[in-house]
Parts: structure tokens; C-alpha cells; sequence
């Protein structure tokens, strides 16, 4: 996909967003819409963005019985983003209704559905002890990509730590879309397997997501294009 970096809109309502994109000049770049967005202003905010040229990544992490999952991404599709995913954990069954769902409810729009791996918040002890799953992060989330990738997904959402494993496991067409990405002078927050945008693109992401090291910078405008310059599309 040629959208390399989707910037992650975690602002509580639609007037806020605006006000970021509009002041800082980030007009047209690829966003990420989580469900504090999604939820308080529903699909509308699809449309507004979309009528402002922003290509997205819809961040629902659905997990649900498969026809569950089936009946909402059908409901998706019609709003034509360009990601949606579901979490892997709910198996290879969800994962192929999910793409049924999308392939049904869009006959002209092609999103790609993406499955979550191990979320980037949780370490290995966490997994181990508190979700009672055996075994190692890698180990783990290379299972799930595949398990997502012979049910019907285009690629996972994975910690950069994880991508090129996957990528040898699932071959180099199926997307690696990783979040936890940080500039090098930010903090790491609540992410625990974080990277920085060189360190990504050397370990085999396709897209990364940023959040936190542009919306809470001093110059917003100037954070994003330093990560298009690390990721290495940007002006030199």
C-alpha cells in the first residue's frame, strides 16, 4: 500500500480532530480512527475525513461469534476505509466471516481486513499470567498471522519486533501494519514493544501507526513529516 504512516486520531470528539488536522496542516494525510472517535461521532466522521482526501484505517478491533462479526463488517464495508480489522483471538472461523462481511457489503470498494496479533500493550508476563497463554510473544503472534492469513486476512496488526518473522512465515504480500512507533526523543506511555519509524521500516513493517509523538508535540505539522523523513519517504 503506498500510505506508509496513518496517524492516530485519539481525540475525544469530531470538533477537536478538525481543529488538530486544520491547525497543523496535516490536510490529506492517512488517519487511524479507534473507537473514542468512532463511538461518540459513529460513521460520520468517516465521511467528514474522507471528504478531506484522508485515507483510514478503521481501528474497531471487532471480537465477537463469527456471524456476529459477518453482519457488522458488512455494515463497515459500505463506508469504504481502507483497513478495518478484528482481533486474531477470536479464530480463524470469526476472521473468515469477517472477510465474508466485507466482501459482501462493498462490491466497488476493496478494504483490506487486518487481524490483531498480541496488542502492544502487553509483554510476556502479561500474556503468560494474567491471559493464561503459553509460550513467547514471537512465537505467539507468528501463530496468529498465520492462522489470520488461511483465513482470508491481508495482514496483521503486530509490534515491529514481530514483523519479519511473520513476514517469513506469511510471505512478504501480507501486510504488517505496527503500531507502538515512537520518535526517538518521546516517551513510550503505555506501550511496552515500542520502535522507532528506521527501526520499523528496517524489520519489514509495511505501515506504521503513530499517535502520541505528534499529537502531543510542540509542532505537530513538523513531528509528522520527521517521521516520513525517518520512515524514508520524506524530503531530505
Amino acid at each position: 500500500m503506498d500510505n506508509a504512516i496513518y496517524l492516530a486520531l485519539d481525540f475525544p470528539t469530531w470538533g477537536v480532530t478538525e481543529r488538530f488536522l486544520e491547525n497543523n496542516q496535516l490536510h490529506g494525510v492517512p488517519v487511524k480512527v479507534g473507537m473514542e472517535l468512532f463511538f461518540r461521532e459513529g460513521p460520520s466522521i468517516i465521511e467528514k475525513l474522507k471528504a478531506n482526501n484522508h485515507p483510514i484505517f478503521l481501528d474497531l478491533k471487532l471480537h465477537d461469534i463469527p456471524t456476529t462479526v459477518k453482519r457488522a463488517m458488512k455494515n463497515l464495508a459500505a463506508l469504504e476505509v481502507d483497513i478495518v480489522n478484528v482481533h486474531a483471538l477470536g479464530g480463524g472461523e470469526m476472521i473468515k466471516h469477517a472477510k465474508e462481511g466485507l466482501l459482501s457489503g462493498s462490491s466497488t470498494h476493496k478494504t483490506k481486513l487486518i487481524a490483531v496479533t498480541i496488542l502492544t500493550s502487553h509483554d510476556k508476563e502479561i500474556m503468560n499470567n494474567q491471559l493464561l497463554i503459553p509460550g513467547g510473544l514471537k512465537d505467539n503472534a507468528v501463530h496468529l498471522a498465520y492462522t489470520a492469513k488461511q483465513s482470508g486476512a491481508d495482514g496483521v496488526v503486530c509490534s515491529v519486533h514481530e514483523a519479519s518473522l511473520i513476514k517469513e512465515k506469511c510471505g512478504y504480500d501480507f501486510l504488517t501494519v505496527t503500531p507502538g512507533i515512537r520518535l526517538a526523543e518521546t516517551g513510550f506511555d503505555d506501550q511496552k514493544r515500542v520502535a522507532t519509524p528506521k527501526f520499523a521500516r528496517e524489520n519489514d513493517a509495511d505501515i506504521l501507526v503513530i499517535g502520541r509523538s505528534i499529537t502531543k508535540s510542540d509542532n505537530p505539522y513538523q513531528a509528522y513529516w520527521k517521521a516520513l523523513e525517518e520512515w524514508g519517504h520524506g524530503v531530505k
